[in-house]
């Protein structure tokens, strides 16, 4: 697998130095983005070039780079494209993903300016929009109906089990999604869609939409645990259009239109919260019937956080499985206790319940919409997203007794003795 291993000098949790139990927000400042040369704002240099595109395109920022555009063509992760045999390689400890993650591609690429982000927009400058590094893999574009012609004919294997539609902030993507949804459930029924959304262009009428027309699942990446992250690394803070509460909206909107089990929100663990700050939003959205999906923080290569240190492995451990008790055990946070600085210092059940829940190894694998295997395993795997192989985040399979010594180890690191 093509993973892009971010930082070379040695980052504090998974080389050596001194080891965190969080990241303070005071030290999680980002970058503030540079100016974009006019000639290369809103994918010029693509769209001046205008090369025809051919088949499927590999991310090569050696060549020029082909117009593309959704719903024609989409971009795939790494791990979907050699699963479906678009691209060779291999995944460290396992042999495919089960779900098949598309993203809506344009030229121009995604308006917004998320800090931790490598599609963020303040890379024109470097690198075209199709040619960007994306939860620290690379995203071949394909045409769409190449993409729906292998999966009908079974070209998968029948090993996907879930597609998701990742949409960005573009002017376009509301109604591509749409095309995008509509073309895919007339001939793939065996497949649940679920939306990955950008709130930012979305009404209550949006959202409505996509479930009439199929979706199952409609996610929010609301990503920062708190107003304040939200504004400084996808707000103004970086001169991005995003707002806390529009997403609250849309969320809020997804809980009433898709009910319960059929919503959700991203988090990012490890951009200056508190482990309270986390939880509650877990326990917020548990509470309207929703679920939460994890991911820890690491340096994204190219964006403006990617100098910053990832998610420390204590406070991660602890908030994947305070977060599996809350969405899957219907333990609650009222039952849990903080220290005076909104660190976990208690999950408030009995030793021996904690011990078991940790062995199963469930609360430490990738979160995300379910697949085939049971409610609380994530189709979504996302292998090594949030994290290289050699000090693995969020496990795209069932870890074995080795790793959850490992997991032990982390976590004794992040409590009290």
């Amino acid at each position: 697998m093509s993973c892009l291993e971010g930082p070379t000098h040695p980052v504090p949790d998974f080389l050596t130095g001194e080891t965190r139990t969080l990241n303070a927000a005071e030290a999680m400042r980002p970058r503030a983005p540079s100016d974009v040369p006019a000639e290369a704002r809103n994918g010029g240099r693509v769209r001046a070039q205008d090369v025809r595109p051919e088949g499927v395109y590999l991310p090569n920022d050696n060549v020029l780079t082909p117009n593309m555009r959704s719903p024609d063509y989409v971009q795939m992760s790494t791990a979907a494209a050699i699963t479906l045999g678009i691209m060779n390689g291999y995944m460290h400890r396992t042999s495919c993903t089960r779900c098949l993650n598309l993203l809506l591609t344009y030229p121009e690429g995604c308006r917004a300016n998320c800090a931790y982000c490598g599609l963020a927009r303040h890379r024109e400058a470097e690198r075209d929009y199709a040619d960007r590094n994306f939860i620290r893999v690379d995203w071949p574009a394909v045409p769409y109906d190449q993409v729906i012609d292998i999966v009908a004919s079974g070209g998968d294997g029948g090993r996907f089990h879930r597609m998701c539609i990742s949409m960005i902030t573009h002017p376009r993507s509301d109604e591509d999604t749409r095309i995008v949804l509509r073309k895919w459930v007339e001939r793939i029924r065996h497949v649940p869609v679920s939306i990955l959304s950008n709130p930012t262009t979305m009404t209550r009428l949006d959202v409505q939409e996509l479930k009439d027309l199929g979706a199952e699942i409609f996610t929010v990446a609301l990503d920062a645990a708190n107003p304040a992250i939200f504004d400084r690394t996808r707000g103004h803070g970086v001169q991005s259009p995003h707002s806390w509460d529009k997403y609250w909206e849309i969320l809020l909107a997804a809980a009433e239109i898709f009910g319960p089990e059929r919503f959700g929100a991203h988090l990012i663990v490890g951009m200056g919260e508190s482990d309270h700050d986390v939880l509650s939003q877990v326990q917020r959205i548990r509470d309207l019937g929703g679920h939460s999906h994890l991911f820890a923080f690491f340096p994204e290569q190219g964006s403006l956080m990617d100098h910053l240190p990832p998610a420390p492995r204590p406070q991660w451990r602890r908030i994947q499985l305070a977060r599996y008790l809350i969405d899957y055990r219907s333990h609650s946070l009222q039952r849990m206790r903080f220290d005076e600085r909104g660190q976990l210092v208690d999950f408030g059940l009995p030793q021996d319940e904690v011990d078991a829940i940790i062995d199963a190894g469930v609360a430490f694998r990738t979160s995300g919409c379910p697949g085939k295997e049971a409610a609380d395993v994530s189709a979504c795997d996302r292998p090594y997203g949030d994290s290289p192989p050699r000090d693995i985040a969020s496990y795209p399979f069932k870890p074995d007794r080795r790793d959850i010594r490992h997991v032990r180890s982390q976590l004794r690191r992040g409590l009290p003795k």
